[in-house]
């Protein structure tokens, strides 16, 4: 780590704890309902606050401008500040350099409410890469740009409930995340240039969209839609038995003209199908998700799938509450790259940190069991300890990042146990705003990754503090 870094990771330090600290005293009375700060901030629901009693948070007094009692029209503002510093040793199992670097997240957006029937939202970002070797990654640097910026129309549907009618640019993020998701671990959150229609009905909600994926460019107000790809679906959701089962079912067509997998290069049309069960019975939760993918790779045909499984047990009644924990997954890799069908799944827009924090490898061509234990000394305290272990699918394909991009070809490369990783994480909700990270992962390379020219181990640093009103 240079010193500049650590200098400015330092004063980054000062200055989120001081505002720790000053929000930390703030109490709410629970009549008012305060929604939780939710990973999507169009989420949050502020009218509560017209109740001058409510208004009890530091911030109370720019999440509630009134403009106009009748027909009521607000205005809800707010703010997001992520400092995040990493540092890698032996990058890319030794193909690059060790380094030590400063990611930092500026977000800022204004919601405005008529009545129930007309919002619009707009959020910027800004995002910046500082001393990082070889310069900033894809998803590190946008200088400022239009992150959101939509307009919702809300109409009450006869016999069946609430209906949105959404356009314009828009993050889009469903449940486990591991296909649409915002991107959160990369400094750069993903957004979609889209036009959206979601009907609640009862406790069910089933969501219909297109979309197209908004690439991230470095300058200023430049970001506009990925060439040459489209995105368009629909999803369903809703309880079947209390807490104990819900289901999720949907469907993702993809189209991109230019994808690259360890077979070549080609024209791509996919479309997922896919379920998900989730639910908690007494003291184990369970999480369950199958996907099947079909479609064309230039001139041959897809055919892939995933299956994925989080399940864990929780002691309620022991010291720090813990919870035992086991993921195993796996998604397929494909069969001969000499024939013109492909087998890899492609995970489209997933969680940017999928195993842990480091984000070295994707669920692509690859199978997993992941066991993990979770600590809780305190109701604002989670301590994790993870244990990861990889292995190829397939033979005949390679290993690749989470965004797609291919580490290592599998071609002549017969071993299959790519490696393992060895992870702790702490996190602490210092209050409802401020949110503090620590997390460590040790890789130890495999025979698959030693036999690719790959064969040194890995080691991961991230610090982060989070401020958001």
């Amino acid at each position: 780590m240079t010193r500049r870094a650590d200098l400015r990771l330092c004063a980054v330090t000062t200055t989120l704890v001081g505002l720790v600290h000053a929000a930390r005293a703030s109490a709410e009375p629970p009549a008012c309902d305060r929604p939780a700060i939710l990973l999507n901030r169009f989420d949050e629901d502020y009218a509560f606050l017209r109740d001058p009693a409510c208004r009890t948070d530091f911030w109370d007094a720019v999440k509630y401008l009134e403009l106009a009692p009748e027909p009521l029209l607000y205005l809800s503002l707010g703010a997001d500040v992520r400092q995040r510093f990493e540092y890698v040793d032996d990058t890319d199992w030794g193909r690059g350099p060790d380094d030590g670097y400063l990611l930092q997240r500026y977000m800022a957006h204004a919601d405005l409410h008529l009545d129930a029937h007309v919002r619009a939202f707009v959020q910027l970002t800004s995002n910046v890469a500082t001393d990082r070797a070889g310069g900033p990654r894809p998803v590190d640097e946008d200088r400022l740009d239009l992150h959101q910026g939509f307009v919702d129309l809300n109409l009450e549907i006869p016999r069946l409930g609430p209906l949105t009618m959404r356009g314009g640019r828009q993050e889009i993020d469903y449940e486990s995340a591991r296909l649409i998701s915002v991107r959160e671990g990369a400094n750069v959150r993903l957004s979609f240039d889209a036009v959206r229609l979601m009907q609640a009905a009862g406790d069910w909600r089933v969501d219909a969209f297109v979309a197209a994926p908004v690439e991230t460019d470095p300058g200023v107000f430049d970001d506009g839609r990925e060439p040459g790809q489209l995105l368009w679906g629909a999803y369903a959701f809703g309880p079947i038995i209390a807490e104990a089962f819900a289901l999720d079912v949907f469907y993702f067509g993809f189209a991109r003209r230019d994808a690259t997998f360890d077979q070549g290069t080609a024209r791509e049309s996919r479309h997922s199908f896919g379920v998900r069960g989730s639910g908690t019975l007494a003291s184990v939760d369970y999480n369950l998700e199958l996907v099947y993918q079909l479609g064309s790779f230039g001139p041959g045909a897809i055919r892939a799938w995933m299956a994925a499984s989080d399940t864990g047990y929780t002691i309620d009644n022991a010291p720090l509450r813990p919870r035992i924990g086991v993921q195993v997954n796996a998604t397929s890799g494909d069969h001969d790259p000499a024939d013109p069908d492909l087998q890899t799944f492609n995970p489209l827009f997933p969680q940017a940190s999928y195993f842990t924090d480091a984000n070295l490898i994707g669920p692509i061509n690859h199978i997993d069991v992941h066991p993990a234990l979770g600590l809780y000394p305190d109701e604002d305290i989670v301590l994790t300890l993870h244990y990861d272990a990889f292995w190829r699918e397939s033979l005949a394909d390679g290993l690749y990042q989470t965004s797609g991009v291919l580490i290592a070809s599998g071609q002549g490369n017969p071993s299959r146990h790519v490696g393992s990783e060895l992870a702790v994480r702490l996190q602490w909700q210092a209050n409802r705003h401020a949110v503090v990270v620590a997390t460590y992962s040790h890789f130890f390379a495999g025979p698959f990754l030693k036999d690719a020219g790959l064969g040194r181990d890995v080691d991961f640093f991230a610090f982060w503090l989070s401020y958001r009103i």
